[in-house]
């Protein structure tokens, strides 16, 4: 469904400064797939994304979407997709319903067709008691679901959705993942997705996609990348002073055990199986006389392999931290 090959995108900002947003990236996404890109602001997901919705030319490289060159044809490239970004994309002084009939009529369906496509999109985004209402008096989470719509209007194969959540309560995001994932599997969608929300690309995803510097570091499921790349860890804390070091020993010992440490009385190490180092740890210390007080199992996150891979942590980097529309520094510079 896409295939880019050294992909390339650089922004001219001043005759001595050019900045090379995105640096040859390589990706491949089959249909039907759910893919979550993330990285930090300005990483350069934005600026992809905006290259493969013909929104943005590549300097260099190539990009096929839904089998569609996206500078040979825009247009049919166009037809194919949805694309829902960061900004609400309905008037606000309009009626929900007119919005979309018009977007379908756009897209080049008849009013009668429009109207019945918006009709079936109403009721399958829970939206039909909305119709009549203008968008500008609707909720955050209304809006969202009616941006989904408005991206879905034309049938797409496949859907980019750009921080779809961002700025929503956790109630009204569930609901709008709950949405899109019935019509995804109703419509057999590919899906491709930026979020700030690991807990979506880690549910939703079954594949993740790092990127930082404007190039690709990472690519595998969300468990393959906590796996490899973050690990799991034991905690524990020493019952008796003086003895932490003697627990960080036995830490030591145990299978794929790496980056132990000691603060005070707490051990800290990251092991290949922590729910199943834990129980021999907590006897051996015991037979050791060096009891522990506390032993815990932590899984690691996406949040630890972002932390692995770029030595900062993607929750500093969060929806509020700073605008994520784009990475083109000539229109951040013209706003």
């Amino acid at each position: 469904m896409i295939q880019t090959r050294g992909l390339t995108k650089d922004f001219v900002v001043s005759r001595d400064e050019t900045v090379h947003a995105v640096r040859g990236i390589d990706l491949d996404i089959a249909p039907g797939e759910l893919v979550a890109v993330l990285g930090p602001n300005g990483a350069g997901k934005s600026t992809t994304i905006r290259m493969l919705t013909t929104l943005v030319r590549p300097t260099a490289g190539s990009a096929t979407v839904a089998g569609t060159d996206v500078v040979a044809d825009p247009a049919t490239v166009r037809r194919h997709i949805g694309y829902v970004g960061q900004g609400n994309g309905a008037g606000h002084q309009q009626r929900a319903a007119d919005e979309l009939t018009l977007q379908g009529q756009v897209y080049g369906l008849d009013r009668a067709a429009a109207r019945r496509r918006t009709g079936e999109l109403l009721e399958a985004l829970d939206l039909t008691a909305l119709a009549r209402r203008k968008v500008g008096d609707l909720s955050g989470g209304q809006r969202r679901r009616l941006d989904v719509a408005l991206g879905l209007v034309h049938a797409p194969r496949l859907l980019f959705l750009d921080e779809p959540t961002t700025g929503l309560d956790p109630h009204n995001r569930a609901n709008l993942w709950e949405h899109i994932a019935r019509l995804r599997a109703e419509h057999d969608m590919t899906i491709v997705l930026t979020t700030h929300y690991l807990d979506e690309a880690d549910t939703m995803a079954e594949r993740v996609v790092v990127v930082d510097h404007g190039q690709v570091i990472a690519d595998d499921t969300a468990d393959g990348l906590k796996r490899t790349l973050a690990g799991d860890r034991v905690v524990l804390t020493a019952a008796v002073g003086g003895t932490a070091s003697l627990v960080a020993s036995l830490v030591e010992r145990v299978p794929g055990a790496r980056d132990v440490t000691v603060d005070g009385s707490r051990v800290e190490g990251r092991v290949a199986d922590a729910a199943a180092a834990v129980p021999g740890l907590v006897l051996a210390a015991s037979a050791a006389g060096a009891p522990l007080l506390e032993a815990l199992a932590v899984r690691p996150t996406l949040d630890d392999v972002f932390l692995a891979l770029t030595g900062r942590s993607l929750r500093d980097d969060g929806p509020h931290a700073g605008d994520d529309s784009t990475d083109d520094p000539t229109q951040e510079a013209a706003a």
